[in-house]
């Protein structure tokens, strides 16, 4: 079995642990030789100036407001930028909505939904994204993860906390949902994270640091991972009126197909949250995970991000995937 990427981090912490004591037995057994070699060092001329570790790469300057770039292995910042102010989050709030639903129990991802005229209507009053799902059609709790995630559709975020939110009514079910959010929040330690709605059309605001620590939960699930990491999804559903009708959603993430290595993971844009992304990169055996809120260009911020990370110079030579006409925008 494959080791999910929690569990990798925590064998390499444990490992680390192990190395550490090892080295401070070592210390102190070489402790003498070593300030001897240090002396005559000092006193001998350089022969190993190749052996020197080249000085760190200056930290990239980013447009966002706020910003974050962290080791999923260690957990280990890699770069920081106000990262602790709360800020509006907009649709990157469906990280967690996907969480809250993955995270159910004996979760059938088979299950059926049937979309509701509510759902639309929803999106057509709030002028928020969509999935274009249509009344009557029944759609997969698989399908509608895509459908939230990729072309960020409000509609299908929706549909999910209608489904697995509680109460005789829609409004109340919708509302259990954004409170299951929230206790999941809690539950992960993401004290200064507040949810208002399923979708991020509310006042939910959040961090760099707590967002990433969602992030870093909802990747550690290999259905989200296999979602956010898609460029597109094409798939097929029982249609109101007795016919099939297929979808394509394709990914508003745009860094994704243009950085390599990037594997995910969402996009969010409002006029009060500004341009903000959640994004997560693997090169070799090192994974990162960054999130940029209240930007002017999310995608050159996350790919300045990973170069630091990376020691790379990507981002110079990035073009941006170009997203088919009539496809989302977020």
């Amino acid at each position: 079995m494959t080791p999910t990427p929690r569990a990798r981090r925590a064998a390499q912490a444990t490992a680390l642990i192990a190395l550490t004591a090892g080295a401070l037995l070592t210390v102190t057994t070489l402790a003498a030789p070593a300030q001897a070699a240090t002396a005559q060092a000092a006193t001998a001329p350089s022969s190993a100036a190749s052996a020197v570790t080249p000085p760190t790469a200056a930290a990239p300057t980013v447009a966002a407001k706020g910003a974050l770039l962290v080791d999923d292995a260690t957990g280990a910042t890699v770069f920081a930028k106000d990262t602790d102010t709360g800020r509006r989050m907009a649709s990157t709030t469906k990280i967690m909505t996907a969480a809250v639903v993955l995270d159910a129990r004996n979760l059938d991802l088979d299950r059926e939904v049937t979309v509701e005229q509510a759902y639309r209507d929803y999106v057509a009053a709030n002028g928020t994204s969509t999935a274009d799902l249509r009344t009557g059609d029944r759609l997969t709790v698989r399908q509608l993860l895509y459908a939230t995630m990729l072309p960020s559709g409000s509609d299908a975020a929706y549909a999910l906390a209608d489904t697995y939110g509680t109460g005789p009514t829609r409004e109340a079910r919708a509302a259990s949902f954004i409170a299951r959010m929230n206790a999941k929040a809690a539950e992960l330690g993401l004290a200064d994270t507040v949810f208002a709605s399923f979708d991020g059309i509310g006042t939910d605001t959040t961090t760099p640091r707590d967002l990433a620590k969602l992030a870093q939960h909802a990747m550690d699930n290999a259905t989200f991972r296999t979602i956010v990491k898609a460029t597109s999804y094409k798939s097929t559903a029982p249609a109101a009126n007795g016919g099939t009708r297929t979808y394509t959603w394709y990914n508003t993430n745009q860094l994704l197909g243009s950085y390599a290595g990037v594997i995910g993971i969402k996009t969010g844009t409002s006029t009060p949250a500004g341009l903000c992304l959640v994004f997560a990169a693997t090169r070799g055996d090192k994974t990162v995970v960054g999130v940029v809120l209240n930007s002017t260009n999310q995608y050159a911020d996350a790919a300045a991000l990973l170069d630091y990370g990376f020691g790379t110079s990507t981002a110079k030579t990035m073009k941006l995937r170009q997203l088919p006409a009539g496809a989302q925008r977020d």
